[in-house]
């Protein structure tokens, strides 16, 4: 069956547009053109249960901010969102990822890259679901690849899609530093330009759910000029 994708675009052109590129590379693609309407959609509960493989996300909406949608269908959902956005700063970004977007994409763009982000989005997950399912367990922390969860002591820990299969790359070379250019080579796909800065944004909130005290993490330690290594902790207790 094709991969499925919800836009939710207030702009019908563009909307309809990407529809078409993306129908004829293989997806099964709607679309929605206000906030209200794609949440309706895109959360399982609202829309019986329908689940789709990935969301394309405005920031720009004119019922309500594409951040607070984003959050929104972080807190419900953890379908892959590709966050696109017209503005220019950092920060909005950076906002974005904060909140559990997996990419994003500034406008204006070609329909091409934002096809080929989807498909390394999608056939991340999908690498990483057919890998070992064995858990993976760091004293008090359990890294369930079948589930994908992370749990601390048997409590499951709120983690993006991106997010989890950050940590999972990370745990899976336990003890060996991974740089960033490695860590996105991972998770996102070498062969596309990523934000080098959005793997520190994620990791940050990895840490604030898993480390005692994020401030001074344990698992995740930071190599200085070089990357991230996840420590083998035994938690006392």
């Amino acid at each position: 069956m094709p991969d499925t994708v919800l836009i939710i675009d207030d702009d019908v052109r563009l909307a309809d547009m990407l529809r078409d590129y993306l129908s004829r590379g293989g997806f099964a693609v709607e679309t929605r053109h206000s906030a209200r309407a794609g949440l309706a959609a895109a959360i399982p509960a609202a829309s019986g249960g329908r689940i789709y493989d990935a969301i394309v996300l405005d920031l720009m909406l004119p019922d309500l901010d594409g951040l607070e949608v984003c959050r929104q269908l972080r807190a419900r959902t953890d379908v892959p969102i590709l966050m696109l956005t017209a503005r220019g700063e950092d920060t909005d970004r950076i906002v974005g990822l904060e909140l559990g977007a997996d990419d994003y994409l500034p406008k204006p763009f070609n329909p091409r890259e934002l096809q080929a982000r989807l498909k390394a989005i999608l056939r991340r997950r999908r690498d990483l679901g057919d890998a070992a399912d064995a858990v993976l367990r760091f004293g008090r922390l359990e890294i369930d690849p079948g589930a994908r969860q992370a749990r601390i002591d048997g409590q499951a820990r709120a983690l993006t899609s991106y997010q989890f299969d950050l940590l999972l790359s990370l745990a899976r070379h336990a003890g060996r530093v991974l740089s960033r250019e490695q860590l996105m080579d991972l998770t996102r796909g070498a062969e596309l330009e990523a934000f080098d800065r959005s793997i520190d944004v994620h990791v940050s909130r990895v840490r604030a759910a898993l480390e005692d005290t994020p401030g001074a993490p344990r698992r995740i330690i930071t190599v200085r000029g070089a990357g991230y290594v996840f420590a083998r902790v035994q938690d006392q207790g």
